[in-house]
C-alpha cells in the first residue's frame, strides 16, 4: 500500500512484537502485531511513523517511581484505551474509529484531515498517561478522575508551541463534536453515570480551557460555541488547572527538559494527504 494512514511509508511487519525497553521509572513501548488483519495497515503505518517512540520522548521529562508500559494491540473489538498495573493499552479499534471519522477534506472550521486522527489519539495517549501519573505519583484528585485526566492532557497540549496547540485542540474537539452529534438515540439517566463525561461535555469543557488559556489564540473556536456565562468563568477554571498542576505534577518534571521537547515540532504537516481507509473484503 503506497497510501499511508496519516502518518508515513508502509513498511515490511515483523513477526514478533516490538518493545523499545526503557530502564525503570521510565517509559517503555510495545507494538503488538494485530490479531485482525484489517488493523495490519495501522500497526505498519503507526511503526513506520515510530509513533510511540515518539511519545515515549514527549513524556520522558515526567520522572516516574516505576516503569510505564505503553501497548498499541487489539482490544477484541473494542475501541478504547486504557491504563492499569503500569501499562497503557491504545486498541487498533480505537485508532480505526478515528480513522472512519476522518472527513476527506478540511473542514469548514478550518479541520486538516490530519488533524482530526491526531488529534484525538495524542490527547486519548495523554489521557491515559495522566492517570498513570495519578497512580504511580499518588498524585490527589479532588473530583471525578476521568474529568481529571482530560484538564491534564488538555494543558500539557496547550503548552506545545501556539500552532501545534491549536492543530491538536481543534483536532480533539472534532472527535468529541462528531461523537456527540451521531448520537441518534435520546439520552438516557443511565449513560449519565458513566464515569466520562458525555462527549458534548467533553467538547465543551475542552474548548472553555484552550479558551481560558488563550482567548486570541481559541476566540474564534469557542466564542461562537461556548454559552457566554460559560465564557466569562474559563479563564477562572483553567487559573485553576494550572495551580493544581503546578502544585501536584510540575515538582516530577523536568522542566529544562520539558521545555526543549515542547518547542520541537511534534505533528505531521497539515496538508499531509490522507488515503480512504481500506475496506475489508467480505466473507464469500
Amino acid at each position: 500500500m503506497k497510501a499511508v494512514l496519516a502518518l508515513v511509508i508502509a513498511w515490511t511487519v515483523l513477526a514478533l512484537e516490538m518493545v523499545t525497553p526503557a530502564p525503570a521509572g521510565e517509559v517503555s513501548v510495545s507494538y503488538v502485531p494485530p490479531r485482525n488483519p484489517a488493523h495490519q495497515p495501522i500497526f505498519e503505518q503507526l511503526k513506520e511513523n515510530r509513533f510511540l517512540e515518539k511519545l515515549q520522548e514527549f513524556v520522558s521529562p515526567f520522572r516516574l517511581p516505576r516503569t510505564l508500559l505503553v501497548r498499541l494491540e487489539g482490544c477484541d473489538g473494542d475501541p478504547n484505551a486504557s491504563y492499569g498495573n503500569d501499562t497503557i493499552v491504545v486498541c487498533y479499534e480505537y485508532v480505526d474509529e478515528l480513522w472512519k471519522a476522518m472527513p476527506a477534506e478540511t473542514t469548514t472550521a478550518g479541520v486538516a484531515p490530519i488533524d482530526t486522527l491526531v488529534g484525538p489519539l495524542f490527547d486519548t495517549c495523554l489521557h491515559e498517561f495522566a492517570h498513570a501519573l495519578f497512580d504511580m505519583l499518588q498524585v490527589p484528585v479532588l473530583g471525578r478522575e476521568e474529568d481529571a485526566a482530560d484538564q491534564v492532557s488538555a494543558y500539557i497540549m496547550l503548552h506545545l508551541g501556539k500552532s501545534e496547540a491549536r492543530r491538536l485542540i481543534a483536532g480533539t474537539s472534532y472527535a468529541y463534536k462528531t461523537e456527540a452529534e451521531a448520537a441518534t438515540a435520546p439520552f438516557t439517566v443511565k449513560q449519565f453515570a458513566d464515569a466520562h463525561g458525555t462527549p458534548a461535555q467533553r467538547f465543551y469543557n475542552l474548548l472553555c480551557i484552550a479558551y481560558g488559556a488563550d482567548p486570541q489564540l481559541f476566540g474564534d473556536m469557542a466564542e461562537t460555541v461556548l454559552p457566554k456565562e460559560r465564557a466569562e468563568d474559563c479563564n477562572d477554571e483553567y487559573r485553576q488547572l494550572v495551580y493544581a498542576y503546578e502544585k501536584l505534577i510540575r515538582p516530577h518534571i523536568d522542566q529544562d527538559l520539558a521545555n526543549k521537547l515542547f518547542d520541537k515540532s511534534w505533528l505531521p504537516d497539515a496538508t499531509t494527504g490522507m488515503p480512504r481507509r481500506p475496506v475489508p473484503a467480505q466473507p464469500k
